[in-house]
């Protein structure tokens, strides 16, 4: 009788997972019935394998698509914000693809916890590559977005690589400033001298041990005096509203000396050469918010917009539908992906 018992519950639990396969869903979003979601990998000019999750309109048949690559935020994972994008604009109408960065998530690179300036960028061109090749896309429409710190690699990648055809960036970050000047540029330069020798330092360490030592990271509980931005996170990533165990944000802080190269390559020298689209997106509330108001002032083409969404902090942004403006993303892409 109990093998009997064991049995049944067997299938009904394999047909559950049959019927119900969101079961395994691992994102911090709810799925969606309208769209179709694969695992996809591919590989960046440095050797790095990326890994994506690729967004299609449910039961789509007719002519290729138009495209959008997605990544952020600066140490999210594709189960966060990037894939709520990639899932709603799939929803419209778009095949999109939300992907880790390199040494992050999924995605491949060792060490792990790093960054880098150049390679990030190269993600982004690494996306469009996948995206171009496949049977579903046209080739020639092709946008994408970046969130948080990959907004400035957006921006970055639209100033070298004219494949793409429209960017949007949302809550952005530039991270070359805020690590080689501090927020709102109060970094002395006796202040940045000092980091500079104390991350070289940090180096001799490391390499002495063998290993590298990390950031403190966002804290495990706030004891009330924090800065409202890191308040602001931390109610994003530790708590169940975007926590997730493979983000760095979630979980743990970056290697010590990552923000070294960040603070000699500035990543929007060339940003007032882009000549496609550009749609920069931000709240007003946001403490962030100059990075795109500087950012969008040096654009020189005529079809660019900065949205202030009234009330919004960074990380509403990152995932709250009634500040993120979907439909207005949605038409900026519509318009310019034809």
């Amino acid at each position: 009788m109990k093998i009997i018992l064991v049995v049944a519950i067997l299938v009904v639990a394999l047909a559950a997972w049959k019927f119900f396969p969101h079961c395994s869903w691992d994102k911090t979003f709810a799925k969606s019935d309208k769209v179709d979601i694969k695992k996809v990998s591919f590989t960046n000019r440095y050797g790095i394998k990326l890994v994506g999750d690729l967004y299609t309109p449910k039961n789509y048949t007719g002519n290729k698509l138009p495209a959008i690559a997605i990544s952020g935020p600066f140490g999210a994972v594709k189960e966060q914000s990037s894939g709520l994008y990639a899932q709603t604009l799939a929803e419209r109408g778009f095949v999109t693809l939300a992907f880790d960065p390199s040494y992050t998530g999924e995605s491949g690179g060792e060490p792990r916890l790093v960054a880098s300036p150049d390679i990030n960028t190269e993600d982004m061109s690494a996306a469009v590559d996948f995206l171009s090749v496949q049977p579903n896309v046209d080739k020639d429409k092709i946008g994408i977005i970046g969130i948080c710190g990959f907004g400035g690699f957006a921006l970055n990648t639209a100033a070298i690589d004219t494949r793409v055809k429209a960017t949007v960036t949302a809550t952005m970050y530039d991270m070359s400033r805020v690590n080689a000047k501090g927020y709102f540029d109060a970094m002395t330069p006796k202040e940045r001298h000092e980091l500079k020798e104390k991350l070289n330092a940090q180096r001799i360490a490391d390499f002495q041990s063998g290993t590298y030592a990390t950031e403190a990271g966002l804290p495990e509980k706030l004891n009330g005096d924090e800065p409202q931005f890191v308040k602001d996170y931390y109610d994003y990533y530790k708590t169940p509203r975007g926590y997730h165990k493979r983000s760095k944000n979630s979980t743990t802080g970056w290697n010590m000396t990552y923000a070294l190269s960040f603070m000699n390559m500035p990543i929007l020298t060339y940003s007032d050469e882009i000549e496609t689209p550009v749609l920069m997106i931000h709240g007003e509330k946001a403490h962030s918010r100059y990075f795109s108001e500087d950012a969008f002032k040096k654009l020189k083409g005529k079809n660019k917009k900065l949205m202030i969404i009234p009330g919004a902090n960074h990380v509403d942004l990152y995932d709250q539908p009634d500040k993120i403006p979907f439909d207005t993303i949605t038409d900026f892409f519509k318009n310019n992906l034809k």
